[in-house]
């Protein structure tokens, strides 16, 4: 079909969640065209040479527990389109001053057995979890207040953990090992640590760890996007690049509608279409602290201290859980952190494709406040060279992008927020506003599936696809 033709749905943006609903509308049939700003589809799963020529980084998503664990993207047959999943020998490492590294393994028993008398704690907290995750996993990973609940025992003893926060949750573990490892994960939450809900994120990425692991995309996180969009070519679906879409009425015909928008960017395209008091909800929508990104071309490994780290895929730098705490304080309320909480991935060496000559990638990025104009370079590099002395040394290149580029990169990502939207505890239950079904917006036949919707931040797809979902019931 061509642009004059009435198509059942149009999908505006190529990331992941807007190339997800677009699969899930063409899945039953339907015509769906997909429209892009940017010169390639991905959004934030696009991978580029940001330093020097050969070197691969992704742009802004790295390691994906979500995208392997996604209950929709495993539905879908994308290795037969190029995806192929990396894994570190071990997922995820939390070095500590005059300590060895806390490790999280694949496996419950070996994470225990490096915590010393937090072992049985831990493994009290994690293995019936790990266990039962397919049970609760439609609803961590879908609208929080969605009936009905399919394992209702199963959900209601994960949600009475994980609405909790992680300072409480914490008061299980004796050890600062064990602390530290919890902090880190749930620092994901971009929110203080004391802060109801940011249990449920610790929980979540730990649990998925134990469960499928947090693994890369072979070549990068452009391969998900491409995949996707191989397999919506393979069932007739369109996608057209390079087109900014300023206004609705530039659309193609389409019975439906789907926005892979920030509340912001609905507002914008709907100016003229909605009324003040249904845009107001919208507008209260508020966004979360930034990232401060740092790509490197490295001549050989990162040295770390503890040499175990190099058989790590992810790396979490900011030390005790009170010194993480004091880090995300900072950047909610608006400070600059003089020791940014820090997450590095290390895809280079699992995955030789990513550069030439036996070079080594790393992929930076500290929490800091929304549109901070600081550089945080030496403090970034700062806690690198604390648990690797030495680092600087190594360094070909280095590419920055500050939360003031971000939207430049990808307009979703306002201030520098990767998320989507702050993980408030309102934002959480009511992602964006409050209404009984949170992707249709007032606007007939208009819904959103970014990341502002539920389940929020992550690659998994799934805010596109309960979004098209939604959009089909319209349809039929």
């Amino acid at each position: 079909m061509g642009p004059m033709n009435v198509y059942d749905a149009v999908v505006v943006g190529a990331g992941p969640n807007g190339l997800a609903a677009a699969v899930t509308l063409a899945q039953e049939g339907r015509s769906v065209l997909v429209v892009e700003g940017a010169s390639q589809v991905g959004g934030g799963t696009r991978t580029a040479e940001l330093t020097l020529p050969g070197f691969r980084h992704d742009v802004c998503s790295a390691v994906h527990p979500f995208g392997v664990g996604s209950p929709f993207l495993r539905s879908l047959p994308l290795e037969r389109h190029g995806l192929r999943w990396v894994h570190p020998d071990i997922p995820l490492g939390h070095p500590l001053d005059d300590a060895p590294a806390v490790l999280l393994h694949r496996s419950v028993d070996d994470t225990a057995e490096a915590l010393g008398p937090d072992g049985p704690a831990y493994r009290r907290l994690f293995t019936p979890m790990t266990r039962r995750w397919d049970r609760v996993e439609r609803h961590v990973l879908g609208p929080l207040l969605r009936p009905p609940l399919r394992h209702p025992w199963a959900t209601m003893n994960f949600g009475r953990l994980a609405i909790r926060s992680a300072r409480s949750l914490v008061r299980r573990f004796r050890t600062d090992a064990a602390k530290a490892l919890f902090a880190g994960n749930a620092a994901h939450a971009f929110r203080p640590l004391g802060a109801p809900g940011t249990a449920g994120f610790g929980l979540s990425l730990m649990t998925l760890a134990h469960r499928h692991g947090w693994p890369f995309a072979a070549g990068g996180s452009q391969a998900i996007a491409d995949a996707l969009a191989s397999y919506l070519r393979s069932l007739g679906g369109e996608i057209q690049t390079g087109w900014w879409v300023e206004d609705l009425a530039a659309l193609p015909r389409s019975r439906v509608v789907l926005l892979d928008l920030t509340p912001k960017g609905f507002l914008r395209l709907a100016a003229d279409r909605i009324r003040s008091s249904e845009a107001k909800p919208y507008r209260r929508f508020r966004p979360g602290p930034a990232a401060f990104k740092i790509d490197y071309a490295l001549e050989r490994p990162v040295p770390w201290a503890d040499p175990r780290l190099a058989r790590v895929g992810t790396v979490h730098l900011g030390g005790t859980f009170a010194e993480i705490a004091k880090a995300e304080r900072s950047a909610w309320k608006g400070r600059d952190p003089a020791r940014p909480f820090v997450l590095v991935a290390q895809p280079s060496l699992f995955d030789p494709s990513r550069t030439p000559d036996d070079r080594h990638t790393l992929w930076v990025y500290a929490h800091v406040p929304n549109g901070s104009d600081h550089d945080f370079t030496e403090a970034i590099e700062d806690q690198i060279e604390r648990f690797a002395p030495g680092f600087r040394e190594i360094v070909l290149a280095r590419n920055v992008i500050t939360p003031g580029l971000w939207p430049q990169i990808n307009p979703n990502h306002l201030g520098g927020d990767i998320s989507g939207g702050a993980h408030t505890l309102r934002q959480l239950l009511f992602r964006p506003v409050m209404r009984r079904n949170p992707y249709r917006t007032p606007l007939a036949g208009v819904f959103l599936c970014s990341s502002s919707t539920p389940p929020g931040a992550g690659v998994h797809g799934m805010c596109g696809f309960h979004a098209a979902r939604s959009a089909l019931r319209l349809l039929r």
